[in-house]
């Protein structure tokens, strides 16, 4: 996902924001990206609300536009949004940055765990969500499947205030943290909603950063309703999370925006089954 990020800022990797089919009572949804000269493909996915569904990702060549692979379930999606914040921490976040607060319990809160503590030795991660057993649950399995020393706690705040690194990983349309929680220094992640209306945390987080930085610049610009900064004088200190890393832009205390880069699902599929048949 490094890789895919500095191909997305030097233009090699063709990521416009997601696109979808209104299809009655749901939507068929997809995020297409192109790598100039290798290959070209798209994940889609519905909104219809079955649930767990599935998702599919495509992969084809770039000169003969055959299928070179197909992922189908939601194993890659999440994995690969988890690696992206990953890059985001092991190039923003502080090189001694070593306590953790995750707000959420789902899939998306794990794998984010999964690639922090992969480039950071992590001392302790507080848990908060609002549902006791699933955070309970959740604690149990980051502690048998990652080995991390994870703890449960009662409040978002008992979570936040301290901590290096805060992984806000919600579908809650409003804030679901107070910025005076944020420590000086802390490196901050928002996995939500982030729309004007609907978003995990306020424009009040954004003026707490030093450093504001998103994966897709394009995706803010195609949200509907706008993203929570539009129209706003805080929209112009977002900076692509490639350029930062290119630019080796910093800030002390950092905010990261995931809103998904587009055409990171292929490039993730082209490089396991480059790895597959030893493909370098």
């Amino acid at each position: 996902m490094w890789e895919a990020v500095l191909a997305a800022d030097e233009g090699r990797l063709r990521a416009p924001a997601r696109v979808s089919a209104e299809l009655g009572s749901g939507r068929l949804v997809f995020t297409t990206g192109a790598l100039e000269g290798e290959w070209f493909g798209y994940r889609s996915y519905d909104s219809f609300g079955a649930e767990p569904g599935e998702q599919v990702v495509v992969l084809h060549d770039w000169e003969t536009g055959r299928v070179r692979g197909v992922a189908v379930g939601n194993e890659l999606g999440p994995r690969r949004v988890g690696a992206i914040g990953g890059v985001a921490v092991d190039a923003l976040a502080a090189p001694t940055a070593s306590s953790l607060a995750l707000i959420g319990s789902g899939t998306q809160a794990f794998t984010q765990l999964w690639a922090i503590g992969a480039v950071r030795r992590l001392s302790s991660v507080r848990v908060f969500s609002r549902d006791p057993e699933r955070r309970i649950a959740f604690v149990r399995r980051v502690s048998e499947e990652l080995g991390l020393p994870v703890i449960a706690v009662g409040s978002a705040r008992e979570a936040v205030e301290g901590a290096d690194v805060v992984v806000l990983a919600t579908s809650s349309p409003v804030p679901v943290i107070d910025p005076a929680w944020i420590a000086d220094g802390a490196f901050v992640t928002t996995l939500g909603p982030k729309q004007v209306g609907r978003a995990e945390f306020g424009p009040e987080l954004v003026d707490r950063a030093d450093l504001v930085v998103t994966d897709s610049v394009a995706q803010t610009a195609a949200y509907d309703p706008p993203f929570i900064l539009a129209g706003t004088p805080q929209q112009e200190r977002l900076t692509s999370l490639g350029a930062a890393i290119a630019e080796n832009v910093t800030g002390r205390t950092v905010l990261f925006c995931s809103v998904g880069l587009a055409g990171t699902e292929a490039y993730l599929l082209a490089r396991l089954i480059d790895s597959a048949y030893g493909v370098q």
